[in-house]
This record gives C-alpha cells, sequence and structure tokens, in this order.
C-alpha cells in the first residue's frame, strides 16, 4: 500500500530531535484530523505509544509515523515538511485536498468534510 502522507527528511529529522528531547525515542508519531477551527477541521500532530485498531503506520526517514484509516482520503497526499528561518522554526503542511483555509493557516475544509467550523 503507497503512503498516505510525504513527510520531507527535513520534518523527519526535527522529529526525531523532538523525540530525543522527549525522550519519546520508541514512540510513533500521530498526524490526526480534527474538527475545528475557523474553516472545520485542524491538523494534530503528537507522541503515541499505543496503535489503535483503526491505526494504519507508514515508515518515513525512520519515523513511524500513524494515522486513522478514516482520516487517510483527507491526509492522501499531503505533504509535512520543517521550514527554518530567521524567525525561528515551524512545519508547514500542504494538503491538495483542501479547498478552504483560514488565515492562521492550521485549520481548512475539503469538498467532502467540512468538519465543525468555529470562530476565530
Amino acid at each position: 500500500m503507497a503512503n498516505v502522507i510525504k513527510l520531507s527528511e527535513a520534518a523527519a529529522l526535527q522529529v526525531k530531535d523532538m523525540m530525543k528531547q522527549a525522550e519519546e525515542e520508541d514512540a510513533y508519531l500521530r498526524v490526526a484530523i480534527k474538527g475545528g477551527g475557523c474553516s472545520g477541521l485542524s491538523y494534530g500532530m503528537g507522541f503515541e505509544h499505543e496503535l489503535g485498531d483503526t491505526d494504519q503506520v507508514e515508515e518515513h526517514h525512520g519515523i513511524q509515523v500513524l494515522l486513522k484509516k478514516e482520516d487517510a482520503d483527507i491526509l492522501n497526499g499531503t505533504e509535512i515538511d520543517y521550514k527554518q528561518s530567521l524567525m525561528g522554526g515551524g512545519f508547514t503542511i500542504e494538503n491538495p485536498n483542501a479547498i478552504a483555509s483560514c488565515g492562521c493557516g492550521s485549520s481548512f475544509r475539503t469538498a467532502t468534510k467540512a468538519g465543525t467550523p468555529e470562530n476565530c
């Protein structure tokens, strides 16, 4: 099965560094979709130790990435990168399925999933 998301090498290196600092080196990286934000859906990322019944695992540059099977259509083709600038660094998420997003850049919706929009 082809990977749903693409985690860049820069993002993977940053995740590995964060795992080391948090002593979470044996954890999975969870990439999730949840309702909320001004456009209806938002992304979540965090460390997790348990594999759930509805999870699928992908391997990216030595990182085990978890995502729920029901999020696969929404996340399909999504690219996660890490960019460093003079103002600091941060993860960027480019989702080809997002048809609308808000000014903060962390909320979106797709043609088939509107989520639960909230006021910004």
